[in-house]
């Protein structure tokens, strides 16, 4: 499982080795960014469960600061049950280009999960965004029995700035 973690932080920082970046405190600005996607693809932790990797959906996202967002959408998600989910993206750090810092909120549909209701979390996350292109990627923890963890990516497309 640690060696998971630290594979997809080396593939999602690239090259840049974390001993030649800083990690540099952003300071907030205003901006006017609106972003969809397409749902996530989550890789889990948990291979011998028969989880549902491919999560396709429909979500947006409004980035008002630089260094925050609001989200909300719709997926297919791990227990192949519909999802919904409302929350804010924090993310008041950075190592070159990439954005680090969590998104907190409520989730629904997880079966095992308060028998598919309404649920809050956090969830450490990291982002990385290019012109009108983005990927936002998410250490998902495991929850007991009732949520598994996965490294979940997600591919976002700007509208309007």
């Amino acid at each position: 499982m640690k060696r998971s973690l630290l594979l997809a932080f080396s593939w999602m920082l690239g090259s840049a080795s974390l001993h030649a970046q800083t990690i540099e405190t952003i300071a907030p600005a205003p901006l006017a960014e609106l972003w969809v996607n397409p749902g996530f693809y989550s890789y889990h932790l948990q291979r011998n469960k028969g989880l549902n990797d491919s999560n396709p959906g429909l979500g947006a996202e409004y980035r008002f600061s630089n260094v925050a967002s609001v989200t909300l959408g719709r997926f297919y998600n791990s227990d192949r049950a519909y999802s919904n989910y409302a929350g804010v993206y924090y993310q008041p750090w950075q190592i070159g280009p990439v954005r680090l810092g969590a998104v907190a909120g409520g989730f629904s549909g997880y079966p095992k999960m308060r028998n598919g209701g309404w649920f809050l979390a956090a969830i450490p996350t990291a982002s990385f965004e290019y012109q009108r292109v983005g990927i936002n990627i998410a250490v998902v923890p495991t929850y007991k029995d009732r949520l598994y963890g996965a490294i979940s990516v997600q591919l976002k497309f700007k509208l309007s700035q």
